[in-house]
């Protein structure tokens, strides 16, 4: 999944960046408004952090604009301003929730995962492909009911081929939510993570999951024999 982090105090975004990316979020940093405005409109996110205070636009006024746009992404407020007026003001604004600094990081990840989860009201937290299930809260995979073991690169990576099944996905799509805006989309790690994947997913003795689908990309399904 892929999260903007709009702040503009470099050691904060940093620490945040450092820790979403930990949990295998792909992360995406604005400094200010106009950035983070600009980013918002032209990448796919799975969800926001914003501080309210900024240079150029601050929080409310991006996303006031960007809910009167039809964006529908979850977004958090990260603020010193915790009166019980700016909550307010930051809910009437588009917000989804509403976090007061100095706050843990711990807390953040939880909130993160709620507004994910509010998200998705008409989905189960599991996700299943034939015999392969991912429970998208405890981020455990199974295929067979026996236990796969995931980096969290590769659970963003399995998670957004088994939401997309059973349509392919290209490369591009790979790139935008599951990698960062600094990934070099001319490597070929794209096709080294679906290759790790693969490995795991299509033991021998399994019918075949994940397949290349040439000229587009991959995809994620049960084909009949």
């Amino acid at each position: 999944m892929r999260i903007l982090i709009a702040e503009d105090e470099t050691k904060v975004a940093e620490h945040l960046r450092q820790g979403l990316q930990a949990e295998g979020y792909a992360v995406d940093l604005a400094s200010d408004g106009d950035e983070a405005l600009w980013l918002a409109e032209n990448h796919p996110y799975d969800a926001m952090v914003f501080d309210v205070m900024m240079p150029a636009k601050d929080g409310f006024t991006v996303v006031r604009h960007l809910r009167r746009k039809g964006s529908t992404v979850p977004v958090i407020f990260v603020t010193a301003r915790g009166d019980v007026e700016d909550r307010v003001r930051g809910l009437d604004a588009g917000a989804d929730d509403y976090l007061v600094k100095p706050f843990s990081l711990t807390e953040l990840l939880a909130r993160i995962r709620a507004v994910l989860r509010r998200q998705r009201p008409q989905q189960a937290n599991t996700l299943r492909v034939a015999d392969l299930e991912l429970d998208l809260v405890s981020h455990c995979a199974r295929r067979g009911g026996a236990e796969i073991e995931l980096t969290n690169r590769e659970f963003a990576l399995l998670e957004f081929l088994m939401v997309s099944s059973p349509k392919p996905v290209s490369k591009t799509a790979i790139v935008e939510h599951v990698w960062d805006q600094h990934f070099d989309s001319q490597t070929n790690v794209v096709n080294v993570y679906v290759n790790y994947l693969r490995r795991k997913l299509d033991l021998p003795g399994t019918k075949p999951l994940l397949h290349t689908v040439r000229g587009v990309g991959f995809a994620l399904r049960e084909e009949a024999e």
